[in-house]
């Protein structure tokens, strides 16, 4: 990592810019406004601002419920059509362009040319690392990997790597940045493809599918495995954790030294097995039948819910063992 780089005083940031609005980008917007801040918004799509005013709009209730700053207000938002313009006299970049490395590469360079040289560029990407994005960029110092977790006005982390040419400046205050807005923050100490939480989360996720293809388990049986079984772990503990308390008094150790040859026994399948048409179908007529006639609107608000009454009874734990 280099050192070349001075950052604007946290302190001074009164207006946040979202470039790329989707669903991550639009969140992402929704959270900053909650936390008391003005943002600029950028996407070249043509309906992008009333379907960012509607996802704003659905995540409202849920971030009242969690608290919003004194001087929150879902209205101090623009939507832009010149990059540029998006930019001018912000204090923070989240860029959350879709996943495509051409364009991110591309993308990346253009905000770094048109914003302010003290200004921490931060991406969304669920996947990059920060050196192969940062590659046609004049000052990628100050470009970091700031990967939430969806919804990210609701779920609080957030997992912040630098490339090889960014300065560790930088990524030292958007760590900072992020604890600041209220985030969970994992630094991470190098580049790992998918980072931490989607590489965990793919690994269940490609045997889910393995045992749709091969007839195993239904969507619905795989869904209900996790939230009435391990899920219902995990929220305080993870999954370390939970298996140094399956250990017994022994912890990890008796863990791992009386499961530790299971580890060789053929229950996972980590490669991902072929998408055939016949798993896709299959994948989403599951879905379809677990939904039960409920819409992704009526889904979310059930999830919001869900995930508020989580960290709210988290939060009472913890603050019981303080």
């Amino acid at each position: 990592m280099t050192e070349d780089f001075t950052p604007l005083e946290m302190n001074d940031v009164d207006t946040v810019a979202c470039v790329g609005i989707g669903t991550i980008g639009g969140g992402w917007a929704a959270y900053f406004l909650a936390r008391g801040y003005r943002v600029k918004a950028w996407d070249p799509a043509p309906d992008a601002g009333p379907k960012l005013r509607r996802l704003i709009d659905a995540a409202w209730p849920a971030l009242t419920k969690l608290g919003l700053a004194p001087n929150a207000s879902k209205d101090n938002i623009t939507v832009h059509t010149d990059l540029a313009e998006a930019v001018a006299g912000v204090g923070f970049v989240q860029e959350s362009a879709p996943e495509v490395l051409e364009l991110k590469q591309s993308l990346l360079a253009q905000i770094d040319a048109v914003t302010a040289p003290d200004v921490v560029i931060a991406s969304s990407t669920s996947g990059y690392g920060m050196t192969e994005m940062a590659t046609e960029a004049k000052n990628p110092s100050r470009l970091v990997v700031g990967h939430p977790f969806n919804p990210p006005y609701l779920i609080p982390l957030v997992e912040v790597v630098g490339g090889e040419q960014t300065s560790a400046v930088a990524v030292k205050w958007a760590s900072a940045w992020y604890e600041l807005i209220g985030k969970s923050v994992i630094t991470m100490d190098r580049e790992v493809p998918g980072f931490i939480a989607n590489r965990l989360q793919e690994a269940l996720w490609r045997e889910a599918l393995h045992m749709v293809d091969n007839g195993e388990a239904t969507v619905e049986q795989i869904d209900l495995a996790i939230t009435d079984g391990p899920g219902l772990r995990w929220p305080l503990q993870g999954p370390m954790l939970t298996f140094h308390l399956a250990g017994g008094e022994g912890g990890m150790a008796h863990m791992l030294d009386h499961f530790g040859p299971s580890l060789l026994s053929p229950w996972t399948r980590l490669v991902a097995p072929e998408l055939t048409p016949e798993l896709r179908n299959a994948v989403i007529a599951g879905c379809d039948e677990e939904a039960a006639g409920r819409s992704v609107v009526e889904l979310v608000a059930e999830r919001d819910e869900a995930i508020i009454a989580i960290r709210n009874a988290i939060a009472e734990v913890k603050a019981a063992g303080a």
